[in-house]
């Protein structure tokens, strides 16, 4: 059977988005993970990857026009199916063709502005990938982000891809083969040992968390992290409040996003694999900001002694009380549209606040049970029985840096009373007619208050 491919969410809010140039030919042969075509936002430029292998045929070949966020833009035919012959608009549109498999997060940002819309050049070196600024040298947003965090430098790199660009499996390549250089400048700085550069073969080969910058910056990065049921990209609509010059990470935990192959046998196995990440790639000293689960980790990891917490922002955390909610288990196994729709609305206070198109996107991609089977799993390991099996009161209780919880008070997944009875120096904000998601109901109030802890 074909898959398709559509266009996919890359800001909660969004509703439509726009294609600035697809990558590869009408009628090429594509390798799954290998870049498609990017899509142009306010904030950046992001590379959609191929979900399978096979024949491409693309049906929005146009670029810089309005699409629905979850339509259709191309289909691709496995081996021994027979696609359609290419439409002469398609034929027309298509620039050029992508070499060997790179495989970025299915969402990579690329830093800096968008790519305005533009007509696809005609000669081959007018099609040549920019030169990156930064290296001198042609990359994917992945292999740069590889190489700085592996200490490679990308000019000493030979590049598979089109033109000499540098891809993932370049760096790959790269890294297991020894090769060494000083790590290139970084537009971050990574707190506390910035000498101290990760151990390349264990950040590509140990199968830590998928964590991706979804900013470039300076100080002491921000590091984000979702709830159940979300992914680490459900964080881009709420980078509007961050400082525009703070470096921001975020990672997918177990079960979700691009680390849902991975499983834990608890909490503190979750906790472990979300350091180990942090540690991989370098980071030292962070603030955290954690929604629903992740504010139970963000929790835990500043109760530990390998990061040093600069600040904490729990919004919506779990863990303070025995208390919940049927949502996560009920979530957890979600995958008719239907389903999905119905346990989404009810993390928000007012049901509109979720566009239809966003809750489209999100049932199709839990339409084929991958992620059910995976976050079932999870649910039964944290929440067996429909309880917390763990508590972040006492890390709560032991911890030294600024602290702020946020809650609605119309939450009906973790009810807001249980945080009552925590130190008096951890500080509380609650939002009338707001429910589990203050940081997309009240973006806004929720940003200023992470701004003032930024201070």
């Amino acid at each position: 059977m074909a898959t398709e491919v559509i266009l996919p969410k890359v800001d909660m809010d969004m509703t439509t988005g726009r294609i600035s140039r697809w990558l590869v030919k009408d009628g090429a042969t594509v390798a799954k993970g290998a870049v498609l075509f990017e899509i142009e936002t306010d904030k950046a430029a992001m590379e959609i990857d191929a979900p399978a292998d096979g024949t491409i045929r693309i049906t929005a070949p146009e670029t810089g026009v309005e699409i629905a966020v979850g339509e259709p833009v191309a289909w691709i035919f496995a081996e021994g199916e027979a696609p359609a012959e290419p439409s002469p608009a398609a034929a027309a549109a298509a620039p050029r063709t992508t070499g060997a498999a790179d495989a970025p997060a299915e969402v990579t940002a690329v830093a800096g502005p968008a790519a305005p819309a533009q007509a696809e050049p005609a000669t081959p070196a007018q099609a040549e990938p920019a030169v990156t600024a930064r290296t001198g040298t042609r990359a994917t947003p992945l292999a740069r982000r590889l190489a700085r965090e592996s200490g490679l430098d990308l000019a000493a790199v030979a590049g598979s891809g089109p033109h000499g660009r540098v891809q993932r499996a370049d760096i790959e390549a790269a890294v297991l083969a020894g090769a060494t250089s000083a790590p290139p400048a970084a537009s971050f700085r990574c707190v506390g040992r910035p000498d101290a550069a990760p151990a390349p073969t264990a950040r590509l080969a140990a199968g830590l968390l998928n964590a991706v910058w979804l900013r470039q910056g300076a100080g002491v990065p921000v590091v984000m992290i979702h709830g159940f049921g979300s992914e680490l990209s459900a964080w881009r609509p709420f980078l509007a409040e961050v400082p525009a010059d703070r470096a921001v990470l975020a990672l997918d935990l177990p079960a979700h996003g691009k680390s849902v192959t991975r499983d834990v046998a608890g909490f503190d196995d979750l906790v472990t694999q979300a350091e180990d990440t942090l540690t991989e790639s370098g980071i030292t000293s962070a603030h955290l900001v954690g929604h629903s689960l992740g504010g139970a980790v963000a929790a835990a990891l500043a109760g530990g002694l390998r990061l040093e917490v600069q600040s904490l922002l729990l919004i919506s955390p779990a863990g303070l009380g025995p208390e919940m909610s049927p949502f996560v288990e009920n979530f957890a196994r979600a995958t008719e549209a239907a389903a999905v729709a119905g346990w989404l609305r009810e993390v928000v206070h007012d049901p509109a606040s979720l566009s239809d198109a966003f809750v489209r996107t999100v049932a199709r991609t839990r339409a084929d049970g991958t992620q059910a089977l995976a976050q079932t799993r999870l649910a039964s390991a944290l929440f067996g029985g429909g309880v917390p099996s763990f508590s972040i009161r006492p890390a709560l209780a032991q911890n030294a840096c600024p602290t702020r919880i946020v809650f609605g008070l119309e939450d009906r997944v973790f009810p807001w009373r249980q945080v009552l009875g925590l130190p008096g120096s951890i500080a509380l904000h609650l939002f009338q007619q707001t429910g589990h998601m203050p940081q997309v109901e009240q973006r806004e109030a929720v940003g200023r208050i992470l701004r003032q802890m930024l201070n």
